[in-house]
């Protein structure tokens, strides 16, 4: 049996090694113009005198390289649109959300854009060179999705497009988008989708109610009607389950209107930036209910949970309640999809509830904008997985009133 060679490392890419039967030490030093090892034999016996020789052959071919003058590397627009980022946020036109995906994408230490291109030349970075980036984020990250991989394009080409507004490169090069595989997103199935009988949604609603009633203790907090009315006004308003817009609203973000009957929600901060999200009117009765529930509530003070100021906790203890809930009335999976439901299977009941009991008739582009997502969203997680009833035949076919 071959021994493995003796190695020691000096730096990333740069070692000495000896093979078996060989008191000569050879040099393995990474060549990032040719982009391969160069390997030699020092000629030397002692394993510090092939160190020196090691560093000066690195060395060497470092001189070679001409260095990139700062203002015309990646790392230098990337700082640019991390810092315009910043400016974006902080006046409104970014969320927070799309700030964080862009510093994690560009400085993520293992797999980030800075570690690949930081400091290349943008005047150099081709087509290929994006692909090398792929070809190397797929042996770090063969587990990437395709969405993520899309991510990182996006963010690369937004770097790139601030080197072209500057006159620095005459365009961005080509990179082709991954492809991604859209999935349906899970949510609760209820009637017209299928039988009264089978109507999934309701079955939760009457579980929640049924645990309240009983005052079920999740980790020392009882279920309470409370929860009920936070899933139904998930379920008729279209906001996120999270942090930034659920627990963050405020009485001072609800306007009670009519014609028709509803509450117009103020998202400050939401995943896509601010917005005004227009509820059904089912959403009145439950804000009706929580001012009986919290009758000194002050304006700032949250619509659900108001005792915790700390909306993280506020949010974790519904998130466990919901899942005990969905244990309890054996409804953990979306049986179609196969995929388990969450908190966010209920604002994807209530965008497919105003597709279906439309009857078609809803206007795309005003739910993409009022759920605060897109309408290719709309259409390619939800609308394009949902059955084509009658009513929306019909409607397919109208021509006009």
């Amino acid at each position: 049996m071959t021994k493995a060679p003796s190695a020691i490392r000096l730096y990333q890419g740069l070692s000495i090694y000896r093979v078996e039967n060989s008191t000569k030490w050879y040099v393995r030093v990474w060549d990032r113009k040719a982009k391969k090892y160069i390997v030699k034999s020092t000629g030397e016996e002692s394993a510090i005198k092939a160190k020196a020789l090691a560093q000066e052959l690195a060395l060497s071919l470092l001189k070679a390289e001409k260095p990139v003058e700062r203002e015309f590397t990646f790392l230098h627009f990337a700082l640019k649109l991390l810092h315009r980022s910043r400016l974006q946020q902080q006046s409104g036109d970014r969320s927070k959300g799309y700030v964080k995906a862009l510093h994690w994408g560009i400085q993520n230490e293992d797999w980030g854009l800075l570690r690949f291109f930081g400091e290349k030349d943008v005047r150099q970075i081709r087509t290929q060179t994006y692909q090398e980036y792929m070809a190397d984020l797929s042996k770090r990250r063969p587990d990437m999705t395709a969405s993520t991989r899309n991510t990182l394009m996006a963010t690369l080409r937004n770097v790139l497009k601030i080197a072209r507004d500057e006159g620095v490169i005459d365009a961005v090069p080509e990179t082709p988008r991954s492809r991604v595989k859209d999935n349906p997103r899970p949510f609760f199935r209820f009637h017209p989708i299928v039988e009264k009988e089978k109507d999934v949604y309701q079955k939760l609603l009457k579980q929640v109610k049924e645990m309240a009633a009983q005052a079920v203790s999740v980790r020392g907090v009882e279920i309470t009607d409370e929860l009920y009315d936070l899933i139904l006004f998930l379920t008729h308003s279209f906001v996120r389950p999270i942090s930034s817009e659920l627990y963050a609203i405020r009485h001072s973000d609800i306007t009670v209107a009519d014609d028709p009957r509803r509450l117009i929600v103020t998202i400050r901060d939401g995943k896509t930036g601010y917005r005004s999200a227009n509820t059904m009117e089912a959403a009145v009765s439950v804000y009706d209910r929580i001012k009986k529930r919290y009758p000194d509530a002050k304006p700032d003070d949250y619509i659900f949970y108001p005792e915790y100021t700390n909306r993280t906790t506020a949010s974790n203890i519904v998130q466990r309640q919901f899942r005990e809930v969905l244990k309890e009335g054996n409804i953990q999976v979306d049986e179609p999809t196969g995929k388990q439901h969450t908190l966010y299977s209920l604002r994807h009941t209530a965008i497919c509830m105003r597709i279906i009991n439309s009857e078609g008739k809803v206007n795309i582009f005003n739910l993409a904008k009022n759920a605060g997502t897109s309408v290719d969203q709309i259409e390619r997680f939800y609308a394009r997985f949902l059955p084509l009833s009658k009513e929306m035949a019909k409607n397919l076919h109208s021509f006009g009133d």
